[in-house]
């Protein structure tokens, strides 16, 4: 049964391949849009959803693995800013402070009536407003694209000074959760994900152990 990752994030992709795993990528004709009343998780649950489903219709014997990642604060939902003021704003919000990062993965077969969606949520604390820092990172452009405008992987790693949790969930693809996903969907993960996540084999990965 092919695999199909219904997303063109190149980190997501890179994740996905460190599990030893074939798989195609499909781009999913699907919409993130913020809906008022909804919870966070509520939220990122039906993002992941969406995107698997607008591909599972289309390749009905593949099984296909969506995903989304979105920031809580204060009980709001932060999703990708729209421009670098935005991403100012968020930043500044952050800072000094704790928030919640919750990515969903959902995976779905149609011809095998496969739908679920499960959770992985990390705790992310942010150092101390620093005004020159945060210009600079917003200069780089990294912020745009990026739920809560920054990327722990990239250059925004120098804003976080700790996480409690997955570091593969910040970046957008919680492995262990993955895994678990396909292994009862029918598909073998060939690696040892324990020699994975002690190598940490991606960028600044090293430095957050959570």
């Amino acid at each position: 049964m092919p695999l199909i990752l219904a997303s063109t994030s190149p980190r997501r992709y890179e994740l996905l391949s460190l599990l030893g795993i074939p798989f195609d990528v499909r781009s999913p004709l699907f919409e993130e849009r913020l809906e008022q009343g909804r919870s966070a998780i509520e939220q990122v649950e039906s993002f992941a959803r969406g995107k698997g489903l607008a591909v599972a219709k289309q390749e009905a014997d593949a099984l296909v693995l969506g995903s989304d990642t979105v920031i809580e604060l204060d009980h709001d939902v932060l999703g990708k800013p729209v421009d670098s003021a935005e991403a100012r704003t968020m930043l500044r919000r952050l800072a000094g402070r704790e928030h919640y990062v919750y990515t969903a993965v959902a995976i779905l077969c149609s011809t095998r009536a496969l739908d679920a969606v499960a959770l992985s949520s990390t705790v992310v604390r942010m150092k101390p407003f620093d005004e020159r820092m945060h210009e600079r990172y917003l200069a780089t452009g990294e912020s745009l694209g990026k739920a809560g405008a920054y990327s722990i992987q990239g250059v925004g790693g120098d804003l976080i000074d700790s996480i409690d949790g997955d570091f593969t969930t910040v970046v957008g693809l919680p492995l262990r959760l993955v895994a678990q996903l396909l292994e009862r969907a029918g598909i073998i993960v060939p690696v040892d994900l324990d020699e994975v996540y002690a190598s940490k084999p991606y960028p600044n990965w090293a430095r957050f152990p959570g």
